[in-house]
């Protein structure tokens, strides 16, 4: 038997993805037509012993999830529940705080997977990997590469090629260490639980503190020392587990694609990616220009079956349209996600942009952003996840969003910028934030 963790935060987190995190929990952001943590489910539900999926965070519990997870558990016929932390306890501490509950069933090995991290994950294979490794293993951390300076922005990791064992581990080193980074994926056996055991209480035991703990008193004892409860695998566990020399590197190589989605341009660069990974594997999911009286289709789009899409559209390559979306004559979209109830008039221009919740757009409007692509020239390369600003203070250039319930006018150009909700636009921006 196997489970899986999928750790997704919560609502202090996600900053970099706002405004559109102000209306709907990241996890949940729709990407390729599914919420972004749909995609990892679909990938734990394709180990054939899988038997749960518990997610943990410190979202409220909230009707949005308990809706979400209700549909998944029809949906793929398997058990899956949701963990409320009382405080964030780092990408280990969760899985320490939960623990009896991991273990009931006593899994052969659970996967432990970032709630905001996308990819074509093969989790079979890596399970496959993890067992023919020695019985005294750990963990498995699933790698990739990256370019030289890129590399610093992420955990790098040194292994041993023949034995695949990891020999070194820093998180967003200062200098550079290595080309292989971590995916934010892991496969442990349970007794990785013990290591979390003895790092915990050395923790509590530095600061005076009781191993017994309730909720509130935990929430209390983070609040005035938030490093107290907080176990990060990354930093707390992988460095202290190197010397065991049970810890072990899986790399994925066949098509492979990963990137964290910290802005969203990296939403729009996952879409374009996950709807590919669609053409390959389930083309029905796509739209197609078959039908006489559809858009025109250019390359990969998703469509859901109540938009409703003009004929003269053009839409594409690397679109996806929510449901309730109203499409009208002319319009063009490429390189866009456009979300639940939006409306786009007459002879309008989408490109790279992300359409919020409700929103309208004017007859003759264009609403365009810059691509934030990974180089093309470098191998390996990933998404840059710029902060909105240079060293200057300048809007560093950005693909161009709009939070729910925006109304853009006729012929109005909104150009790099990024729109708050509810706001309407009656003349033109360019690199703007609008508040």
């Amino acid at each position: 038997m196997i489970k899986a963790v999928i750790v997704v935060g919560g609502p202090q987190k996600g900053t970099r993805f706002r405004p559109l995190s102000l209306n709907c929990p990241k996890p949940l952001f729709p990407i390729a037509g599914i919420p972004m943590i749909e995609h990892l489910i679909k990938a734990c539900v394709k180990v054939s012993e899988m038997k749960e999926i518990i997610l943990i965070g410190f979202y409220q519990l909230d009707e949005m999830f308990k809706e979400f997870i209700q549909s998944m558990i029809l949906k793929y016929r398997i058990q899956i529940r949701y963990l409320q932390e009382y405080v964030p306890l780092g990408t280990a501490g969760g899985i320490y705080h939960f623990r009896d509950m991991i273990c009931l069933g006593e899994p052969d090995a659970v996967f432990l997977i970032n709630g905001d991290v996308c990819g074509n994950f093969d989790l079979e294979k890596m399970l496959t990997f993890h067992r023919t490794l020695p019985k005294t293993k750990l963990i498995s951390v699933m790698a990739t590469e990256a370019t030289r300076s890129q590399s610093l922005e992420y955990g790098c990791i040194v292994e041993n090629k023949e034995t695949h064992e990891m020999l070194h581990y820093v998180e967003k080193p200062s200098s550079f260490v290595s080309n292989t980074i971590s995916c934010g994926v892991y496969l442990f056996s349970l007794e990785l639980l013990n290591c979390l055991s003895t790092i915990f209480l050395d923790k509590h035991q530095t600061n005076g503190l009781d191993e017994f703990q309730s909720d509130e008193e935990l929430a209390l004892t983070f609040e005035n020392n938030p490093q107290t409860n907080s176990i990060s695998l990354e930093n707390d566990v992988l460095s202290t587990l190197l010397d065991s020399k049970r810890v072990f590197v899986f790399q994925q190589q066949d098509h492979f694609w990963w990137s964290p989605i910290k802005t969203p341009g990296s939403a729009i660069y996952a879409n374009r990616n996950y709807l590919n990974l669609y053409r390959r594997l389930q083309p029905n999911i796509l739209s197609s220009s078959d039908d006489d009286n559809g858009p025109k289709i250019v390359g990969d789009v998703y469509i859901h079956p109540t938009a409703i899409v003009d004929p003269t559209a053009t839409i594409g390559p690397n679109v996806s349209i929510s449901e309730g979306v109203k499409i009208g004559a002319g319009v063009r979209i490429k390189e866009s996600i456009i979300l639940k109830n939006v409306n786009i008039n007459n002879h309008s221009l989408i490109m790279y942009s992300i359409v919020g919740w409700n929103c309208a757009i004017g007859f003759w409007s264009r609403v365009e952003g810059t691509p934030c692509d990974p180089n093309p020239n470098k191998a390996f390369a990933k998404m840059d996840n710029l902060p909105l600003f240079d060293g200057d203070g300048k809007l560093n250039p950005l693909i161009t969003v709009l939070g729910c319930n925006v109304q853009i006018a006729p012929e109005i150009i909104v150009l790099n910028s990024v729109v708050l909700p509810y706001k309407e636009i009656n003349r033109s921006y360019k690199n703007e934030i609008i508040l």
